[in-house]
């Protein structure tokens, strides 16, 4: 069963910090390249970070770039993707979706993927 299930998302002020999740499991998600995207209240889908198989290659929207970092764990059953949150801002305030690209080497901004998370909400308060 593919399961990709994102925590870590919360309430926090303008300028702090969180840290998403994502543990995805039942594939062999080693070898697939991951990303976040992230949806406001009637606005659409948007890409935020990526990062490929191996870890060797990211891509951040211009919004998060130098804030956010992307990285992940690739342990044997489960692959583990992070989101590290900094400088939080109110335009920050969003769901925030883990997304699996079977395409290990493609970093791509468009929700393509073929797996989706349930997503985490994030609200920063001004």
């Amino acid at each position: 069963q593919v399961q990709l299930v994102e925590s870590g998302g919360g309430l926090v002020q303008a300028g702090g910090s969180l840290r998403l999740s994502c543990a995805a499991s039942g594939r062999t998600f080693r070898t697939y390249a991951m990303a976040w995207f992230r949806q406001a209240p009637g606005k659409e889908r948007e890409f935020v970070a990526a990062i490929s198989w191996s870890g060797d290659s990211t891509s951040y929207a211009d919004s998060v770039k130098g804030r956010f970092t992307i990285s992940r764990d690739n342990a044997e059953n489960t692959v583990t993707v992070y989101l590290q949150m900094n400088s939080l801002k109110p335009e920050d305030t969003a769901v925030y979706y883990c997304a699996a690209d079977r395409i290990g080497w493609r970093i791509t901004s468009t929700p393509s993927h073929d797996y989706w998370g349930q997503g985490t909400q994030v609200t920063v308060s001004s």
